[in-house]
């Protein structure tokens, strides 16, 4: 082992938050891996945290959490949408909506066509939302 595994192999006084044991297993996971240095891990792990700590960070100051003290999804996933460092993340963080506003959606897809044969003004929305 090397010096950075043995500092974080166990105790109190851990240089890591999240379960080392968890991020091997999803790591193992990919075909491509067939073995995991202790390094490699303790780096995952801490890039994972400092990533999520800085995702949270800016969620909070860039959303409602400020007024309420608080940090909730609906910061998070305004954050993955809104923000280009972290668009990778909207599939994961929807915003979330009703089910019946998600089922008028549906209907309406129905009527007009996936490609949108109501009017231009439609398709233009359409347009600018992707953007």
């Amino acid at each position: 082992r090397g010096k950075m595994a043995a500092r974080f192999s166990g105790g109190e006084n851990r240089l890591v938050s999240l379960p080392l044991s968890r991020i091997r297993v999803i790591m193992k996971s990919s075909p491509e891996v067939s073995s995991i240095n202790q390094d490699a891990l303790f780096l995952t792990a801490k890039a994972t945290e400092l990533f999520v700590q800085y995702l949270a960070t800016y969620s909070y100051k860039h959303g409602r959490g400020k007024e309420k003290n608080a940090l909730t999804y609906s910061d998070l996933s305004h954050t993955a949408e809104e923000c280009e460092t972290f668009q990778f993340l909207a599939d994961i963080l929807p915003k979330k909506i009703l089910a019946s506003k998600y089922l008028k959606m549906l209907e309406k897809e129905k009527r007009d066509g996936e490609v949108g044969e109501g009017d231009e003004d439609e398709e233009e929305d359409d347009e600018a939302v992707e953007d």
